[in-house]
């Protein structure tokens, strides 16, 4: 009878114990990377993106060779699929979601900027990508790139870094040496948004005085790509967080004080003549001559054009990266951008097959081969300095766009002194950083349209701009600017 116990005894306790080891394993099976795939029957996974061209080229190559190595030795599929623009993916992302007529089902990965990706989890179709890093594996990325990935206080991660880009300033160095040796103008002063202003003043009065028979006829100077870097950028610049966001509920915070100076140092010297913008992106503008300089995304920079084309023909251009310009007297705060990858909620199985895939792609090399194709940064820590992008040109023999590495250098090269900025996820984001974009800079472009109007049936140019451009045209636009902020973020 003892002996019996002791058996029942024995075998309850060897239950208990495979049941608490059961619960471990099962528990920490997605921390330590422990779920089982079969290389025999290999899970398939669908990424959607935006990439274009040679991005795309690049995308799909890496992916090609994931299949063929890792992905083969794993048990891991993967096939991506480019959805058009960022606007035409985010469509088809929203589609998915809420399972309309026609829509795609959800891919297991999706690019997806920080805002969308919002939307998406707020209806619970994300998956949590903490369970499968380990603590040492994200601390291995720039940290304030993982951070944008945790939305809520749930230290929940729900998306991950894969290329970053920031903003810089690229110049037509070529026609801007006649400028500056004719007015003294200097590159130094292209530092500071109120700087550009004044450069851009003189650029369109010496242009105007190159056809003294012909009056008013200056050019402008300057364009930027994205108003809503602008606006955010500036105010952290100036010590204001416009989107003031704690647990993914906003505080408006358009101080009128700084957007002020916003408004006079792009809508002002718009309506006058010496910024514009005519093309779909800045840089088309830089290729018809219609400006020489213009802020926009370092991904940008290879799309700087190496001519310009005029009525009369063309001619070859040198260009110049620079440091984005910063408010005058403001931090050095650049705007941190660049979709990331989300990973659809599903099953342990798919979810742990999706993050292998991106471990291997922000992989150091990998991820350095991916972004000299579009000119955005490598997100790991030990990526972002110049010897490990030189040390992988050689071992690969890449052959690097010399405006992508010119643009790559500016950055990296002064990576730690730059803080990076990029607004918290909160309800209705996107629709109010639409605001941002085009609420200002559609007043400036219908505004300069009818200054124009004006100047051809006759008026004088400065006593055709002088209402545009006073302390009641600021107040009255400024109330109106706070009317829109207040209705995209509390519809």
């Amino acid at each position: 009878m003892k002996r019996r116990m002791k058996w029942l005894t024995a075998a309850l306790v060897g239950l208990l114990s495979l049941s608490l080891l059961t619960g471990c394993s099962t528990k920490d099976a997605n921390k330590n990377n422990a779920v089982k795939l079969d290389p025999s029957n290999p899970v398939s996974l669908t990424v959607w993106h935006y990439y274009n061209g040679a991005q795309q080229a690049a995308f799909d190559q890496l992916v090609q060779e994931f299949n063929a190595t890792v992905g083969k030795e794993k048990g891991i599929y993967v096939e991506g699929f480019s959805q058009g623009s960022v606007s035409d993916l985010e469509r088809a992302v929203t589609d998915a979601v809420a399972e309309k007529v026609g829509a795609q089902p959800m891919p297991d990965l999706f690019s997806t900027y920080a805002d969308t990706a919002y939307a998406v989890q707020q209806q619970g179709k994300l998956a949590d990508l903490k369970q499968y890093f380990t603590a040492d594996e994200l601390a291995d990325y720039v940290d304030a790139y993982i951070q944008e990935g945790y939305f809520h206080n749930d230290q929940a991660l729900y998306l991950f870094p894969v290329a970053k880009s920031t903003e810089i300033m690229m110049l037509n160095a070529t026609d801007w040496q006649p400028f500056a040796e004719a007015t003294g103008a200097t590159i130094a002063e292209l530092a500071t948004v109120e700087g550009i202003v004044q450069v851009a003043q003189r650029y369109y009065e010496w242009t105007d005085s190159l056809t003294p028979d012909v009056p008013d006829d200056g050019k402008a100077f300057y364009g930027r790509d994205s108003m809503s870097n602008y606006f955010v950028i500036g105010m952290k610049q100036m010590g204001v967080d416009i989107f003031d966001v704690t647990n993914g509920a906003v505080t408006l915070r358009p101080e009128k004080e700084q957007i002020r100076r916003l408004w006079e140092n792009y809508y002002v010297p718009y309506v006058k003549g010496y910024f514009t913008s005519l093309g779909k992106f800045r840089s088309d503008d830089v290729k018809t001559g219609d400006i020489l300089a213009y802020t926009g995304s370092t991904s940008s920079a290879m799309y700087f054009p190496n001519e310009v084309v005029l009525n009369e023909g063309s001619k070859p251009i040198e260009y110049m990266v620079l440091p984005a310009p910063i408010m005058e007297g403001g931090e050095r705060y650049n705007v941190q951008q660049g979709a990331g990858m989300a990973v659809t909620k599903s099953d342990a199985v798919h979810e742990y097959a999706a993050c292998e895939f991106m471990k291997w792609f922000t992989a150091k090399e990998n991820n350095i081969r991916f972004v000299f194709e579009s000119a955005y940064f490598p997100v790991r820590k030990d990526a972002n300095t110049m010897a490990a992008l030189d040390e992988i040109i050689k071992a690969e023999g890449l052959r690097v766009n010399n405006k992508t590495y010119d643009c790559l250098t500016s950055i990296i090269s002064q990576f730690d002194s730059i803080h990076f900025y990029t607004t918290k996820c909160f309800n209705n984001g996107y629709a109010t950083r639409k605001v941002l974009d085009y609420n200002l800079s559609d007043q400036a472009v219908a505004d300069k349209a009818a200054i124009e109007a004006a100047v051809a049936a006759g008026t004088p140019r400065a006593e055709a701009v002088a209402p545009y451009v006073t302390q009641a045209a600021f107040d009255r636009w400024y109330e109106g600017f706070c009317q829109a902020l207040e209705g995209a973020a509390h519809p």
